[in-house]
């Protein structure tokens, strides 16, 4: 499968555990948001290093 695709569906999956974590945990609106926006920015940051690589080399071979 594509990296980019890999890569994007899990930062969109990040996200929406994160949006469910944090709804049952009590936040609402504005604030359920902007914390799911940072945690999963977080964590896609440390989780996700192995297909952000990936993305990086197949962007570069397309470049050569």
């Amino acid at each position: 499968m594509h990296p980019v695709i890999v890569y994007t569906a899990s930062r969109v999956g990040l996200l929406a555990v994160s949006l469910g974590v944090l709804y049952v945990l009590g936040l609402r609106q504005l604030i359920l948001l902007v914390a799911a926006f940072l945690v999963s920015g977080v964590a896609s940051y440390v989780l996700l290093s192995k297909q952000r690589d990936a993305v990086s080399e197949r962007i570069t071979k397309n470049q050569e």
